[in-house]
This record gives C-alpha cells, structure tokens and sequence, in this order.
C-alpha cells in the first residue's frame, strides 16, 4: 500500500468535528491523499480543487459517529473509570433523547468531566489514527499518551 504525507491529526480531528456538527450531511470535509492538506467544503468556499470528488486523489472525512466515538466511547468510558453504580446511571441517561448533554452533566456533577475529555481526546486520536491507516494516509508516530 502507498504511503502519503503524514496529516496533521489536530487538523484532522477539528474537520471531523466539523463534519459531525452538522446532522443533514452539509458539512464535508476531503484530505488530499497526495499533499495531506484537509478541505472543508461550504457555501463560503469557492477556491475548492476542481477534482476534489475524485476517490484517488481525495478522501471524504468521516463523521465521528463512523468512527464509534458516539455512545460506544462513553460506555467503554464508564465500563473503564466509572464505579458499577454510575455505570449503571450512564446506561440509564443513554434511554432518552438528549443523552449526551445529560451525560456531560453528570460526570461534571461527579467529578468525572475532566477524566471523560482526557478518555475521549485519546479515543479520538486512536481512531483518527486507524482511520487513516486504513485509508492509506500516514499519521504522524503515536506517542506514549495515545492509548485510548
């Protein structure tokens, strides 16, 4: 398999964001296979490369959710730092519409919300990193504080 230019993983993590903001799908966001530079594409943006649809030269970003950093990040979170109780109240919060606001709410209420954002950075760098693997995009070395 070819290797590209290493992509800049922040940048790829905020256009993924980007791309997850929106739930109708207008956000779309490409990474150059050839150069490793990431295109957001909106209304405001007319500079975009002619050929940004083709497959082999551009890869669409994914949104969070394909990469399982929906409600599966949060339970294996509960299931990892969380006593069986809470764990058990998690569960109970993800029944509901709104769940991930009442989520934030509750690990915020206890002492949990710094934990969670430290777990989920970590979980997006793992899957960011596997995402471009499989796509043949080359992130930049793993450090000591990427295991998720």
């Amino acid at each position: 398999m070819q290797s590209y230019p290493p992509i800049d993983l922040d940048q790829l993590a905020l256009s993924i964001q980007w791309v997850s903001v929106d739930g109708f799908g207008d956000n779309v966001a490409y990474v150059s296979r050839e150069r490793g530079t990431i295109h957001r594409v909106c209304e405001e943006n007319d500079e975009l490369p002619e050929d940004i649809e083709d497959g082999s030269l551009y890869l669409a970003m994914p949104h969070q959710r394909d990469l399982d950093l929906g409600s599966l990040a949060v339970f294996k979170f509960a299931r990892r730092e969380l006593t069986d109780d809470q764990e058990d109240r998690v569960r109970e919060i993800f029944q509901r519409r709104g769940a991930f606001g009442r989520f934030k709410d509750y690990v915020t209420r206890i002492g949990q919300l710094e934990a969670w954002c430290a777990f989920r950075a970590q979980a997006e760098k793992h899957a960011l990193r596997e995402w471009c693997e499989e796509n043949g995009l080359l992130p930049p070395a793993p450090t000591d504080n990427d295991e998720a």
